[in-house]
């Protein structure tokens, strides 16, 4: 071979070697990748319901009923920020038709009770707290309305865009628009008292009612059993699947020919589906107390129970979206409080510290100095080890310099290219041979992997074994739980 040809391959070699792997499957878009990163974020009831002690209002509740004799939005935004929630969900109507904000669509709502003497705007004052306290606002508006005349004739789809519209001109930008699949029943309708059934494929006419919230609101992530953006993870016990995929297609269930909200794959929803046709991570909604709405007889759940469904959903690529309860004072009773306060505490203190920092760390395989695996130590996801186009399968040794104890390990692949690792096997150092003491499947925004119990060494392998393209690992921790 002519000394010309050789360096012209070596010139080559070098410049693929720098460039970035190619994308691979469905793709998370700008909104989606902004809802990744807040990883924890809360949905609060209260509505006349709060006073009704119940969990689904009938829409028959006197507007006079909606009396907190305390309303402190802020202290609710500040035990959610205490909680290590990033963002706040407000159920501005839910399906009991009460507006909490002074919309023009309907008499039902909030001026028509005592709060702030009628004056009041329930929905402005959550948003104003949120942000001020640096929270990102969502609000969710049941489709479904138990109060209003017109539901369930060709006469209410305006009047919920209506409030939609409302909502999304009027409090800022939103990170997520929220919608259920709670479709018609029996209900108050303007004192009828009877049951109204309705064809949820096509009443609520999703594509144009949707195309006002990309309109209006593109940064806001659609949120309901088929996405848009995000999809419902199946439960509401707040845990994804062991394995789970970000990509997800929605479909009709059986016997059926359309999905729509209320009216899905549920089955599939709780692990996603491999190389499904749409980027749409999984939310796990999951209630603080019991209920949705504040009952005095339940209680928060612990901390300790917390931090599990945190493992169980943001640990496994998911979002986590606890539901908060005012009670008829309009705040968050003490003990939800307390218990969101410990819950960030466990959080904040267990991945404070990581201890794979400042360790070394080798692989038998790299794409090239911009893709080294030091990067995936550097505590920036923006950056990531990669392979070489044609390397599916290779390992990362981290050399820890002395031992370390540790019960928790953190993986993250580099999400804007794709969700690509399949499997995955993690090894320690253990009387100088390894010691296989994990193995696992989907690893996504990220994976945390909690072991039995504590190992300590002072060498760890992280081993890719199955990939059906090159490998991308944006960041590795080693952490010891911490209270």
């Amino acid at each position: 071979m002519k000394p010309f040809f050789i360096l012209l391959l070596l010139i080559s070699s070098k410049v693929i070697a720098q460039t970035a792997p190619k994308p691979y499957g469905a793709l998370p878009s700008k909104r989606q990748l902004a809802w990744h990163d807040l990883e924890v974020y809360g949905l609060i009831h209260f509505t006349p319901t709060t006073f009704e002690n119940k969990e689904w209002g009938f829409g028959d509740a006197d507007p006079k009923t909606f009396n907190p004799t305390d309303f402190n939005a802020e202290q609710i935004i500040q035990a959610a920020k205490a909680g290590g929630l990033k963002g706040i969900i407000l159920v501005a109507k839910h399906h009991d038709g009460f507006a909490l904000w002074p919309t023009k669509t309907t008499d039902y709502n909030i001026t028509k009770s005592p709060f702030r003497n009628g004056k009041g705007n329930l929905v402005k004052e959550v948003e104003q707290a949120a942000r001020k306290n640096g929270l990102k606002f969502g609000v969710y508006c049941s489709p479904w309305d138990r109060n209003n005349p017109l539901y369930g004739t060709n006469k209410y789809l305006s009047v919920y865009q209506a409030q939609l519209k409302e909502l999304y001109s009027d409090y800022g930008e939103l990170f997520m628009s929220w919608h259920d699949g709670a479709n018609g029943g029996d209900g108050y309708y303007g004192g009828a008292r009877e049951k109204r059934s309705i064809d949820n494929t096509t009443y609520y006419d999703w594509t144009n009612t949707w195309g006002i919230t990309r309109k209006l609101q593109p940064m806001a992530n659609i949120f309901s059993d088929i996405g848009l953006d995000i999809r419902w993870v199946g439960n509401e016990d707040g845990h994804a699947a062991e394995t789970s995929w970000a990509t997800f297609t929605p479909m009709a269930p059986d016997g059926k020919n359309t999905a729509v909200p209320g009216q899905a794959n549920y089955p599939q929803s709780p692990g996603g589906i491999r190389n499904g046709k749409f980027w749409m991570p999984a939310e796990c909604d999951v209630p603080l107390r019991k209920g949705w709405f504040y009952h005095e007889t339940e209680k928060p759940k612990t901390p300790e129970m917390l931090f599990d469904l945190y493992l169980k959903s943001v640990g496994r690529g998911a979002g986590l979206d606890l539901g908060l309860a005012p009670d008829t004072r309009g705040q968050l009773h003490a003990d939800d409080v307390a218990a969101l306060k410990a819950f960030g505490r466990i959080v904040k203190n267990t991945f404070s510290n990581n201890l794979a920092k400042g360790a070394t760390i080798n692989s038998n395989h790299s794409r090239g100095k911009k893709f080294n695996p030091a990067l995936a130590l550097d505590g920036n996801k923006q950056t990531y080890w990669a392979t070489a186009d044609n390397t599916s399968n290779a390992s990362l040794e981290i050399n820890l310099k002395a031992p370390k104890s540790f019960e928790i390990i953190s993986l993250q692949e580099y999400i804007p290219l794709g969700q690509r690792i399949e499997a995955y096997t993690i090894e320690i150092l253990e009387n100088n041979s390894w010691k296989k003491i994990n193995e696992g499947t989907s690893i996504g925004a990220k994976r945390l992997i909690k072991l039995d119990q504590p190992v300590t060494t002072n060498k760890v392998k992280i081993s890719i074994t199955k990939s059906p393209v090159c490998i991308t690992l944006s960041e590795v921790g080693l952490y010891k739980k911490s209270l």
